[in-house]
């Protein structure tokens, strides 16, 4: 049996044990070994002025790319389809995005948050997005146009903030701007 100790023990000294204060989110690899930052290379001179600031800039690009985490509320209704669903929205997020992503039982939340191998700063914002697409009742592969291409973008509205409507008129407004047999809602998605 493994205890904190013989863990410690057996593992190599570049590996750190989570404590109990550490989330541990889904990925799937594990992290890259971290590097040092070269500051130059063969022949070339820097000033230690340069230097200092070379390593300051890298530095900061890779923790404003670590702590980005964004959580993207489940409505009651979408928890059996975010479970039915769930390997088709995780590996997109993790595979093509490089995020790691959880769904937060508790709070009723998914989670995203970058890793050290997210490379695009828009990234987590393609999975917000990708996600939340989902969440108002896209398909899977509609929602996922939102990772793939670059140029869209998802928005909402609620007919009540246009206008304020009650029982049988609001389904009225609703199936109006569906359209007979979904083809306005269809034309609008796409």
């Amino acid at each position: 049996l493994y205890t904190a100790e013989n863990m410690a023990e057996a593992l190599p000294e570049d590996v750190a044990l989570p404590s109990e204060e550490d989330e541990v989110l889904m990925d799937t690899q594990a992290a890259p070994k971290k590097r040092k930052h070269r500051t130059a290379g063969e022949g070339e001179a820097v000033e230690p002025a340069q230097a200092k600031r070379r390593s300051t800039d890298a530095a900061t690009q890779v923790l404003t790319a670590q702590n980005e985490a964004r959580k993207i509320p489940v409505p009651p209704h979408r928890y059996a389809p975010l479970k039915d669903n769930w390997m088709k929205i995780f590996t997109p997020v993790v595979d093509h995005l490089h995020l790691q992503i959880r769904f937060n039982v508790k709070s009723r939340n998914v989670e995203l948050k970058s890793s050290a191998k997210t490379k695009d700063i828009g990234a987590i914002q393609k999975g917000a997005d990708f996600i939340r697409a989902f969440m108002l009742g896209f398909e899977v592969e509609d929602a996922l146009a939102l990772v793939r291409l670059d140029d869209l973008f998802l928005d909402s509205f609620d007919v009540n903030d246009v206008k304020p409507l009650k029982g049988d008129h609001l389904s009225r407004a609703i199936g109006r701007i569906a359209g007979k047999g979904g083809k306005t809602k269809f034309t609008i998605e796409n």
